[in-house]
């Protein structure tokens, strides 16, 4: 084998550029294997094997043959020959980009082929990868922090993003036979699901239809006209799970600040007029004081987050998250609301309300939260005589409704009609439920203490 071509550089990195860590002998002995038992490239694709970790092309390029000549050699070898061919005939269309092995290189590679131990040289060449982008997103990082366009919140959240994609997710699971999973059906079946993993959304009819309320992984989108108090409600979900139940919960406000949801939340816990507190005259009732200090034990040690960035991106709002999981065990984010979030650059605005939508759905599933996301309707519900909402009313994107698992749309008669024999109610519209009934939960809306309540506390 020519001594030259073995030796030469990989790649022609920048001289500022770290070295890249890399495994050549396991490379090598791989592609050799790879030759000897072509079957293993299914294999390891299966267990999460990738490719693109190998740092020489030339056995890179290798592999992709005996992945192209394998439907024909899968009970036997290949050897080099055929390997050899296909190599030509991909350099002559143009399709690499490098020198491939020539037959006489390819015929010494093919003896260093050590079947059986494929699988260890495969777990070697993954690590030496995973370490390779680490160096790579240090170095990224070094020049992001020295640049003079530097910005703390979207560089750093960038940074956490990139990070947690260093390691890629294995995989390693294999298809299952229909008749495997009869034995669990079953036993689901007989056995009645504990809540332990849910979140109580604070009302006991939605609880009910939820069977036992949120579940991680899901995305749940809550939508209405302006003024029918979508705050309000996701302020009362916050508040039912990390005040009434401990869980740690993130509300993103992008258009309340801190202050006015800390009057919001006294309120509707010690039952307190809001607009007494916001014009201080509660120091008039002793009552509503002391009911204020009673429930402000409550409300101190409570695991809620508020976070009132107006300019809120994905980038910096999964950051957020992935530190609140580490470090707390979040495991609920309401933002408020969908449409007021920094917009990716995209074609129009319904493809990046569109991307948001995704990635908020991608955000439930990858750290498997509940995500509540407060949406805005389109005019449509005010151009129909019952003026009740539709998920088709989502404003600027169907992909809000493709998205989620569950959509909720607040209505109130009284937001249209001030004399309406239905005043102080207000119905919850389950439009959809994945894998679960619809129906409509009629709610009392206190708008005087900035809450919905259950009828039956009324």
């Amino acid at each position: 084998m020519t001594t030259d071509l073995w030796e030469a550089p990989l790649d022609d990195q920048p001289a500022s550029m770290p070295n890249r860590p890399a495994d050549p002998e396991a490379e090598q002995i791989l592609a050799a294997t790879a030759m000897q038992r072509p079957g293993i490239v299914d294999d390891l694709a299966m267990q999460g094997f990738d490719p693109a970790d190998m740092t020489d092309d030339r056995f890179r390029w290798v592999w992709f043959a005996v992945e192209e000549l394998s439907a024909s050699f899968k009970d036997g070898e290949i050897r080099y020959l055929p390997v050899a061919r296909q190599l030509q005939a991909w350099r002559a269309e143009g399709r690499i980009p490098t020198v491939p092995l020539t037959e006489d290189q390819l015929r010494e590679l093919y003896n260093h082929a050590q079947p059986g131990t494929e699988g260890w040289y495969a777990d070697r060449i993954t690590k030496k990868a995973v370490a390779a982008r680490m160096v790579a997103h240090g170095h990224a990082s070094v020049l992001r922090g020295n640049s003079a366009a530097f910005d703390p919140d979207e560089d750093v959240a960038a940074a956490q993003a990139e990070l947690d994609g260093i390691v890629r997710a294995g995989s390693d699971s294999e298809t299952t036979l229909v008749g495997d999973l009869l034995a669990d059906v079953f036993e689901r079946a007989v056995t009645p699901p504990t809540n332990d993993d849910k979140i109580p959304t604070g009302f006991i009819d939605l609880d009910a239809l939820l069977c036992g309320g949120w579940a991680p992984g899901q995305m749940v989108v809550v939508g209405a006209r302006p003024a029918m108090g979508k705050t309000t409600f996701g302020l009362g979900l916050a508040r039912a799970a990390a005040i009434h139940n401990n869980i740690p919960t993130l509300f993103e406000s992008l258009e309340m600040g801190h202050a006015e949801l800390g009057n919001s939340i006294v309120s509707a816990e010690a039952r307190v007029a809001l607009h007494h507190i916001k014009q201080g005259i509660v120091g008039d009732d002793a009552e509503a004081i002391r009911r204020m200090a009673t429930k402000a034990a409550k409300i101190k040690p409570a695991p809620l987050h508020i976070n009132d960035e107006a300019n809120l991106s994905m980038a910096t709002l999964r950051g957020r998250v992935r530190n609140l999981v580490r470090t707390e065990g979040l495991r609920l984010v309401i933002v408020d609301y969908l449409q007021l979030m920094q917009a990716p650059r995209a074609e129009s605005r319904q493809v990046a309300v569109s991307e948001m939508s995704r990635q908020l759905k991608l955000l439930a599933k990858e750290f498997q939260i509940t995500v509540v996301v407060l949406a805005q309707l389109n005019r449509g519900p005010e151009q129909r005589t019952e003026k009740k909402p539709m998920v088709s009313d989502l404003r600027e994107s169907g992909a809000i409704e493709q998205d989620a698992d569950i959509v909720i749309l607040l209505h109130r008669e009284d937001a249209y009609e001030k004399e309406s024999p239905r005043a102080g109610e207000a119905d919850l519209i389950v439009g959809k439920h994945r894998g679960g009934p619809t129906a409509t939960i009629t709610t009392a809306f206190q708008g005087h203490f900035a809450r919905f309540v259950d009828m039956a506390r009324v």
